[in-house]
């Protein structure tokens, strides 16, 4: 049964994460995993950061495209090719930030109601499964959960989603991008979440790198909790992406999404779990 329980969660995560340009959407999701593990479970809030963050990094990287694409002006098949392969690239992003979305939603949610089983141990192993079990016994039985168990938890769902779902997508979309200047410069992002800014960014030297790619989500969690998750949490409306109505009520815009998806009361683990 548990199985079954778990692809239907796989399911309703990804009507819950939208298409592929619902990050707002997205973000709602984000924020209210964050918020129904008690500020437990941060690695949502970290997600939410980086798909809004996205948004900017996405909108410069296109228009970056036209810019350089006028050194193809005379030849347009070339100019239509090379946007066509930049196009694809951010697709392959937008989708990578869907899957996350969903597959923790489903995860998270799974474990909350079915607690630590041989499925979701086979899935994302004992450890991982034992930490999500401990983040909503705690949460349940409103119990200390320390600082030590917050940074466990980060780097168990970090590193999960990293091996499962970004590495191989963003391999994949580096072989198959076919403009050697704009990978060049993607390689190289420079990260500026709101909540540590422009004045100390996280620069990368190779984005493709999946060490690099932890090392520095590690260090964006750090930062989250020197700065104090509170402020974290409210720093997600300073990019002024978000619609107000999220602004105003993360709860009821989560809500809102919910039932545009089609997950309804009867079918949604969030529900069922209360």
């Amino acid at each position: 049964m548990t199985i079954e329980a778990y692809q239907h969660l796989r399911q309703l995560g990804m009507q819950l994460a939208g298409g592929m340009d619902a990050l707002c959407q997205r973000v709602g999701v984000y924020h209210h995993m964050y918020r129904d593990s008690g500020g437990r479970n941060v690695f949502p809030l970290i997600a939410a950061h980086v798909g809004l963050h996205a948004v900017d990094f996405y909108r410069k990287g296109a228009l970056a495209g036209q810019l350089l694409s006028l050194l193809h002006v005379l030849w347009p098949r070339r100019r239509r090719a090379l946007l066509a392969s930049l196009a694809g690239f951010i697709h392959q992003f937008r989708d990578i930030n869907r899957r996350v979305c969903a597959e923790s939603y489903a995860l998270y949610y799974y474990t909350r109601q079915y607690g630590h089983t041989a499925e979701i141990e086979s899935v994302i192993g004992q450890d991982f499964a034992a930490l999500l079990c401990r983040c909503h016994d705690s949460q349940r039985h409103s119990s200390v959960f320390a600082p030590e168990e917050r940074a466990a938890l980060f780097s168990a769902f970090f590193g999960w989603e990293q091996d499962h779902i970004v590495a191989p997508a963003v391999k994949a979309a580096f072989r198959s991008f076919d403009w050697p200047l704009i990978k060049a410069l993607a390689l190289r992002p420079k990260i500026e979440f709101a909540y540590f800014g422009r004045r100390n960014p996280i620069r990368f030297k190779n984005f493709s790198s999946k060490a690099e790619r932890i090392a520095h989500g590690l260090e964006a969690y750090r930062r989250a909790e020197a700065i104090g998750l509170d402020r974290v949490e409210a720093a997600l409306a300073d990019y002024r992406i978000m619609p107000q109505a999220f602004v105003q009520n993360p709860q009821r815009y989560f809500d809102s999404v919910a039932l545009a998806a089609g997950v309804s009361n009867s079918t949604s683990s969030y529900y069922l779990a209360r």
